[in-house]
């Protein structure tokens, strides 16, 4: 029953959202047909039959099924309305670019912009509509999803207030401690719940619960610890008759690194060169807000723990640390000048760091670069910190992209070494898209709450129990 739910869900998302590509390639068409096709028949010569046509719209579709695949814009009851929304406005962006400069490839000439611009527009406000519709149709079949947790002793209101954020997914009905015996959870786990979810216990309880929901049927959410996500990125060998994993020592393939360091340079040079404007304006800003330095340079780690000069626009106040202190900035901190809440809100204060990987000091994907004495910090809770630093320190990364600037730092290692272990060209490419959709979220920029700067002690007791 529950695997025929499962199936029932999937297919309508599918087809909410396979629909929702199909009425965007119909506004573009729209304008194909009324607009760029006259335009091309007219001045080229241009005269397409009918499979020219398909031809043409297809490439759209495909075009805007990539780039919402990529973005997260099919994944309608998944992620939040908002999200989803957001998803659809950079896919459509992205198509709609590349078909005006097809367009104009087409006509060996600069064509109008004024229709894509109405594409674009209609189409955005369309999904607008079209997203509330299918995020109502979606909640209304499938209200959320019970759940039941079952927690070590770490305390567990970070989970708590994670779930209750998605309320619209699910909802928490019962917490249980493992402490209260096996055969007591065993009994709790197959009632009427929806899902089960495995928070900070140790891996003997968390592989027989595991093979106990498994073999119920019972869906499983895990807490994975630093060693299975090392796990997850292994190769898996047929050397014999039995499974086995090999986990190796990182390290970039020569092809991989030229790849790596090509797109770095071409893309730095780019950004530069179109970002200029801006930086310009914002260095100006700066420098008359208070009379201070414009730039802000800073001592931090990159690959091998190797220090260099981080370059931000300076958002605080010049004697923000005057007393020596490395510290990470709050909610509402009073350091912050007015100017820098801006640049930091739209993450303008981090384009300088373009020049960091002009110079080779930095990538445009990997694990942010942190400061000296704060990895001697986080070290002395999390060893395993060090691992992140088997890469090239970068501009946006992983944790970046899935996680928010208050993320713990346990849980920031995790995204981090995931994509250490899962490295690809095409996951660069993918998280340098993603990048620019989390320019326009704002939690992804929050500080770090009061209760949040006591998060290294609580991950204390979490690496305590993963090495048990």
């Amino acid at each position: 029953m529950r695997q025929r739910i499962k199936t029932l869900t999937r297919f309508i998302v599918l087809q909410l959202s396979f629909v929702g590509l199909l009425f965007h390639t119909a506004i573009y068409a729209y304008f194909w047909f009324e607009e760029y096709y006259p335009f091309l028949r007219y001045h080229r010569n241009f005269k397409y039959y009918f499979k020219g046509h398909v031809l043409i719209l297809g490439i759209y579709f495909v075009l805007l099924f990539f780039f919402a695949n990529t973005y997260g814009a099919l994944k309608v009851g998944y992620l939040k309305p908002i999200d989803v929304l957001i998803s659809e406005f950079f896919s459509l962006l992205f198509v709609n670019i590349i078909s005006y400069f097809q367009i104009s490839l087409m006509a060996n000439w600069v064509v109008k912009v004024e229709p894509i611009a109405w594409t674009m527009l209609i189409q955005t406000i369309f999904s607008a509509v079209w997203v509330f519709i299918c995020n109502f149709c979606y909640y209304k079949a499938f209200p959320p999803r019970d759940i039941l947790i079952v927690h070590g002793e770490r305390p567990i209101d970070d989970i708590i207030a994670k779930f209750e954020s998605r309320r619209d997914k699910y909802k928490i009905a019962k917490c249980i401690n493992i402490a209260e015996g096996m055969e007591a959870v065993k009994k709790e786990v197959v009632g009427d719940y929806g899902a089960v979810v495995l928070w900070d216990i140790s891996a003997t309880d968390r592989n027989l619960l595991l093979k106990y929901c498994y073999s119920r049927s019972i869906r499983v959410y895990t807490m994975p610890k630093i060693s299975d996500v090392l796990i997850k990125g292994a190769d898996q060998l047929h050397l014999f008759d039995t499974p086995l994993y090999m986990t190796r020592e990182y390290a970039l393939k020569v092809e991989q690194r030229m790849a790596k360091r090509a797109v770095d340079l071409i893309c730095s040079v780019l950004l530069l060169i179109i970002a200029s404007p801006f930086m310009l304006i914002t260095a100006i800003l700066i420098k008359a807000y208070d009379g201070g330095p414009v730039l802000y340079k800073q001592i931090r780690c990159t690959q091998d723990r190797k220090e260099f000069y981080i370059l931000k626009f300076r958002s605080m106040k010049v004697d923000a640390e005057k007393d020596g202190v490395a510290r990470l900035a709050a909610k509402n901190d009073s350091r912050i000048t007015p100017v820098g809440k801006f640049i930091r809100m739209t993450r303008i204060d981090e384009l300088p760091q373009l020049i960091n990987i002009l110079k080779g000091d930095m990538s445009f994907i990997g694990p942010r670069p942190e400061r000296p004495e704060i990895i001697d910090q986080y070290m002395e809770e999390m060893p395993e910190f060090s691992f992140r630093m088997k890469v090239k320190a970068g501009l946006a990364g992983y944790a970046q992209v899935y996680g928010k600037y208050n993320t713990t730092p346990y849980d920031k290692l995790k995204l981090d070494l995931t994509y250490i272990e899962q490295y690809s060209f095409w996951l660069d490419l993918k998280l340098m898209l993603l990048t620019l959709k989390i320019l326009i979220k704002p939690e992804s920029t929050e500080g770090v709450s009061s209760t949040q700067t006591t998060a290294l002690k609580n991950e204390s007791a979490q690496e305590m129990g993963e090495r048990q």
